[in-house]
């Protein structure tokens, strides 16, 4: 996959209505932009290293110890320092998937091997998975819900392969940061089994749960304490910034918020499938807070002419032309996108009808 090539690019398309990124539709709580601004206070400190009263009132969140808890600067940084930190020789993911693994596990030298997640097996993760676990692996990354195409892997199938790995000493990290957005994340989070497996990592974040991607603020949880310390030998220690610190802790407080955002994502999940299907799109039974389709090859441009900005998957290892992503947004922006693609797919039929009509005359 093309590097740096992400969702949220509103700095090239400015004036567009943004479906490329998959945050919480509600927006920021004005609480957490509060705890920033007096936040402000203190920015001619150094932020706290350690985040003490971060990881407290994250393990408290998570029902963990706070010293299982890792935070990055956002989950990217601690994917590139778990890789920094473990070195592997040889790593496995399915494709396609979130980009930052590849990138992070080819920057400290490591040899990459895939699995092709396949369109005529609806892109989910089947049971040959666990036939490529070898002895020669050193790290698997599994996206649960998968992003771009948000399809859970069931929580019965994730335990066969944490086995599995911890049989073959590889470490298994589960990003869990899309969790949150189904239905009953609880059937598919491995976070019960981190005392009894030292070779599970998750990974979570702030970022979509709040809306506080530009904060950038994320965090591991793990129970092996060899690999949280390789971790931060290898993390510069002012890497959660005094204004993130401050967010961290007051967004943790926002329960309702969360369970407001769950309700309006499901409920206009239902509603963005049934329309795309009208448009005549392929829609695939993603389970997040975003929708994953096939239309047509053109659909990104059509969109953006028309004021609106989807993630063309294309870039992904195993998807071509023609594969999309869009975030499910308030009931009155999800109506907006729709239009777009109908009147922006409209208005590109009749200028071809209308160029062939005049070659025939020609």
């Amino acid at each position: 996959m093309a590097k740096h090539v992400h969702g949220g690019n509103i700095y090239t398309y400015r004036n567009c209505l943004d479906f490329s990124a998959n945050c919480n539709p509600l927006g920021t709580p004005e609480s957490i932009k509060q705890a920033v601004r007096d936040s402000l206070d203190h920015i001619k400190d150094y932020p706290q290293v350690g985040y003490a009263p971060l990881r407290r009132a994250i393990a408290e969140y998570e029902g963990v110890l706070p010293e299982d808890i890792i935070c990055g600067n956002g989950a990217a940084e601690l994917i590139f320092s778990l890789c920094q930190a473990v070195k592997p020789k040889k790593a496995l993911i399915p494709v396609p998937t979130f980009a930052e693994y590849e990138q992070a596990l080819e920057s400290c030298g490591c040899e990459v091997e895939h699995v092709l997640l396949k369109e005529e097996d609806g892109f989910t993760m089947q049971e040959s998975f666990i036939d490529w676990l070898h002895r020669d692996l050193d790290m698997v990354f599994v996206c649960n819900p998968n992003n771009p195409t948000g399809i859970p892997v069931e929580r019965e199938f994730l335990f066969r392969i944490l086995r599995v790995c911890r049989e073959l000493d590889i470490l298994l990290v589960v990003d869990e940061c899309f969790l949150d957005f189904i239905e009953e994340p609880g059937r598919y989070s491995l976070k019960a089994q981190l005392s009894r497996y030292h070779n599970l990592f998750l990974l979570k974040a702030f970022t979509k749960r709040y809306a506080m991607a530009g904060i950038r603020l994320g965090y591991g949880i793990t129970e092996n304490k060899e690999l949280l310390d390789a971790m931060t030998q290898v993390t510069q220690p002012w890497n959660i910034s005094v204004m993130a610190q401050a967010a961290g802790i007051a967004a943790l407080k926002e329960n309702a918020y969360v369970e407001e955002g769950r309700q309006l994502i499901f409920r206009e999940a239902k509603f963005l499938k049934k329309e795309l299907q009208r448009l005549g799109m392929q829609v695939f039974p993603s389970a997040a807070n975003y929708i994953f389709f096939r239309g047509p090859e053109n659909l990104f441009d059509v969109c953006v002419e028309q004021g609106v900005l989807i993630r063309d998957c294309s870039n992904y290892p195993g998807l071509k032309k023609g594969f999309y992503r869009v975030a499910v947004r308030t009931h009155e922006e999800n109506e907006e996108l729709i239009r777009a693609m109908r009147d922006g797919t409209t208005a590109v039929a009749v200028a071809h009808a209308e160029a062939l009509k005049e070659e025939e005359e020609a």
